[in-house]
């Protein structure tokens, strides 16, 4: 059965996968500007919510190499805040792969809606990672530094924020110069809301009340942090993909080690594990997928390496369609 038969033909936003360099199925469909009926395109720039940690986690492992810092070095060492009650014993890696118990201010186990977060601190706020220290550095650990895996968004923002103390340069600039221009990502970055560039596209959510859409502006971070936030294009995402497996960001040992299980307990087979800035998923008959992902209030975004086939997929909808359905159907039919 063709691809194109399986995927949802009312599925809004871009799907692309790609194999062996070779396009096997690409469509773009939605409007891009819903207003002016300005439409989607392979060009379009779409918000890729907490997709962007995978970047910082290659920013990170890029310092390490170059040996700025260490795995085992801890927060208090690196850097130069009051970190009030957040353990300063905390580690590089445990932040990587989620392990810190830092204060997360959008912790998912107690929390459903990222709007919440803006009720009594505005989003327009939010243009650095420091803007987002006074949502947590004043809150208690959640659990003790090691215990256990528990996804938080914090842990990226203090990774972003050691990016920024070792480098000099804001995490975003870092970013562009030592992952996005190597991987000719051309059209990858950090936008301001308020002031996006050309060809990006609005991010819209449903409202049953009044049976419209509104965008999503006073929904999220004003500019992306290293909880998330990139704007990306699908083929950006390819050349991402392409660049980290043949060694241009980091080395293969890297590589290696950023794509395996670092933690979490696999209980969800779906979910998986975590390895750096990446989920991991068991794979009954070959080689471990990876894949990371994102989802905002109106964003929904997703793309996975399946290294038995060398086959790339994504998966971004700016009005939060269910990527994670359509990839189920994406390995299903194309898998084995």
């Amino acid at each position: 059965m063709d691809i194109k038969e399986v995927l949802d033909q009312n599925f809004r936003g871009a799907i692309c996968i790609v194999q062996n360099g070779t396009v096997l199925y690409e469509n773009v469909s939605g409007f891009a500007n819903l207003a002016d009926a300005i439409p989607n395109t392979p060009e379009t720039k779409f918000a890729s919510a907490s997709a962007g940690k995978v970047f910082v986690a290659v920013g990170i492992l890029q310092l390490i190499e170059k040996g700025k810092i260490r795995l085992d070095d801890t927060l208090g060492a690196l850097l130069d805040i009051d970190l009030h009650h957040i353990d300063r014993e905390v580690t590089v890696e445990q932040l990587l792969n989620h392990t810190s118990g830092v204060p997360d201010y959008f912790d998912e186990t107690v929390m459903d809606d990222y709007e919440e977060l803006w009720t009594d601190y505005p989003n327009y706020k939010i243009r650095h990672n420091s803007d987002l220290l006074p949502l947590f550095i004043n809150k208690p650990m959640i659990y003790p530094r090691g215990e256990r895996f528990q996804y938080n968004n914090s842990g990226y923002v203090l990774l972003a924020l050691i990016i920024e103390q070792v480098t000099g340069m804001y995490f975003d600039r870092y970013l562009k110069e030592n992952v996005f221009d190597i991987c000719s990502m051309k059209d990858t970055g950090y936008y301001e809301l308020d002031r996006l560039p050309s060809k990006c596209a609005n991010s819209y959510i449903y409202c049953e009340d009044t049976d419209s859409f509104r965008t999503n502006i006073f929904s999220v971070d004003v500019k992306g942090t290293g909880a998330g936030g990139a704007f990306v294009t699908v083929k950006d995402i390819i050349h991402f993909w392409e660049g980290l497996l043949t060694g241009k960001l980091i080395s293969e040992k890297w590589v290696k080690r950023m794509l395996c299980k670092q933690s979490g307990d696999g209980m969800d087979a779906e979910e998986g594990y975590y390895g750096y800035g990446v989920w991991v998923i068991d794979h009954p008959k070959g080689k471990d997928l990876v894949y990371f992902q994102g989802c905002d209030p109106g964003v929904s975004f997703l793309s996975e390496y399946n290294p038995n086939n060398n086959m790339i997929s994504v998966l971004v909808s700016n009005y939060g369609d269910n990527v994670w359905r359509e990839m189920r159907k994406i390995r299903k039919h194309l898998y084995e």
